[in-house]
């Protein structure tokens, strides 16, 4: 009996370990804004490139190893850092002006943003809008619109 409750309490850990979803991304992948550049001073409409490396892009609802689609964060805290803090990774990407999804497959976007600063991160979800495990994430660039 103690040996099953100690296994049963060390799948337990295992499994609410994973720092995401369910769906594994490639050890390399890579999301990156092609276009932009942190301290970037712009004029709107702001055009947004998505870069992707490592694994490949596709509609939501596809399941296929080492694909996802895209995801823009404007102006809130980075993955992890929301409301939700760490919990935020387990769940589908709420659609919002904060959370711009790209479930079509696209790789660009224009932004009509107001004058000021705004921060942007891109976040590459799961066929189920659910970021990966281990999350491919870019870095949160601000850019100024003048």
């Amino acid at each position: 009996m103690k040996k099953t409750i100690v296994l049963a309490v060390a799948m337990l850990v295992v499994s609410g370990a994973s720092f995401a979803g369910e769906t594994p991304s490639a050890k390399d992948a890579n999301v990156y804004f092609i276009n932009l550049q942190d301290g970037d001073t712009v004029k709107s409409p702001v055009k947004v490139v998505f870069g992707l490396s490592g694994m490949g892009v596709a509609p939501a609802g596809t399941e296929k190893e080492n694909t996802g689609h895209h995801h823009l964060y404007v102006d809130r805290p980075p993955l992890g850092e929301g409301e939700d803090g760490a919990d935020e990774v387990d769940y589908n990407i709420p659609a919002d002006e904060n959370h711009v999804h790209f479930g079509g497959g696209q790789t660009e976007t224009v932004l009509d943003l107001p004058l000021g600063k705004h921060t942007l991160q891109l976040v590459l979800g799961d066929k189920d809008h659910i970021p990966h495990n281990r999350p491919v994430v870019s870095e949160v660039i601000t850019i100024t619109v003048e």
